[in-house]
């Protein structure tokens, strides 16, 4: 009788604990299938599958299946979706740090943008997500953002008034365009190729690899490349998945998300010469304004800035891009 009892305790151990080992994790993000974004998901499920031997599997969702990006981002801190790549604009809603990151002309290249965000911005945030129920994994890539239109070539500020610009809804970037004299529109990016095709709006703005591969230069003639304002994906977990994982798990999946957020960020760069060789052969008219005369217009950007965020918010990230230089 003992043994027999001994034998059930011990197939209900067993089956415990394997099924708590087993988790099957959601990742839904806006990417298309072809954007180095969903490779760098893809080998981040792959890598993570592999290190905790079948333990946890991720299921990759792309190009907004799990709805759009705010959706998806609410579901991920319900613990709906398990896992998310929304932008610093889009988890501005939830700390307003999040907003300074896509301050207009605030780094001067990429590492200065990785060295401020991975460091102190990364220390200085991640708090705000912790109590909004999202833990910050880490920073991957989307890019600096260009300008396009169809109507004329720009070359210096003069050349974007009176233009009307597709922005997504963040601030920082309507901020951008209407303080250079543009009129900046909100529309749904994926409403946007039949808004440029309709003349709905004159341009758009996004990084090199976004207009490359969502075939913007179908609609638009004239690329400016302004670098005007920098975001990337943002890998963040639900705080109620992440506490279901033992602790090397959680080493795991964050080890496994840097490394995936770093092919990202050289897949894109290493892409962004070639891709604009391309779109030259496919018919745009590419230039390369001086930034200077685009960053002496941001003053009134800045200052809607500062009312949306905080004042001290800005001060102290500017402070820590001056020392991030």
């Amino acid at each position: 009788m003992k043994k027999s009892l001994l034998l059930i305790i011990f197939a209900v151990f067993i089956f415990t604990s394997v099924s708590q080992a087993k988790v099957v994790m959601k990742l839904g993000h806006f990417a298309n299938a072809t954007h180095a974004g969903n490779a760098a998901a893809k080998m981040f499920a792959d890598n993570v599958e592999k290190r905790t031997n079948g333990e946890i599997t991720v299921k990759i969702y792309p190009n907004n299946e799990l709805g759009n990006p705010p959706e998806v981002l609410e579901q991920n801190i319900l613990g709906v979706i398990d896992m998310s790549l929304p932008t610093q604009g889009q988890l501005a809603k939830y700390s307003k740090k999040f907003g300074c990151v896509m301050l207009p002309f605030a780094y001067d290249n990429y590492d200065h943008a990785y060295k401020t965000l991975d460091g102190p911005f990364m220390e200085w945030a991640k708090d705000d997500l912790d109590k909004a129920g999202l833990v910050f994994l880490s920073n991957w890539e989307w890019g600096f953002r260009n300008l396009t239109n169809s109507v004329h070539p720009v070359n210096t500020p003069d050349d974007v008034v009176g233009l009307k610009i597709r922005t997504p809804p963040e601030l920082s970037n309507q901020a951008a365009m209407e303080a250079l004299g543009g009129t900046a529109q909100t529309i749904q990016f994926s409403e946007l190729p039949m808004a440029l095709k309709q003349g709905v709006v004159d341009g758009q703005e996004n990084p090199v690899s976004v207009i490359y591969a969502y075939k913007i230069y179908e609609t638009q003639k004239y690329l400016a490349l302004t670098g005007h304002t920098y975001n990337s994906m943002v890998h963040v977990m639900s705080t109620k998945t992440w506490k279901k994982l033992s602790t090397e798990q959680q080493k795991i999946v964050r080890e496994e998300s840097i490394k995936a957020g770093n092919f990202m960020r050289k897949a894109l760069q290493d892409a962004e010469t070639e891709q604009l060789g391309k779109l030259e052969k496919l018919g745009m008219k590419v230039t390369r304004p001086d930034v200077a005369l685009f960053k002496a217009k941001m003053g009134p950007a800045y200052d809607r800035m500062k009312a949306s965020v905080g004042a001290d918010n800005v001060a102290y990230f500017l402070k820590m891009l001056e020392e991030t230089k």
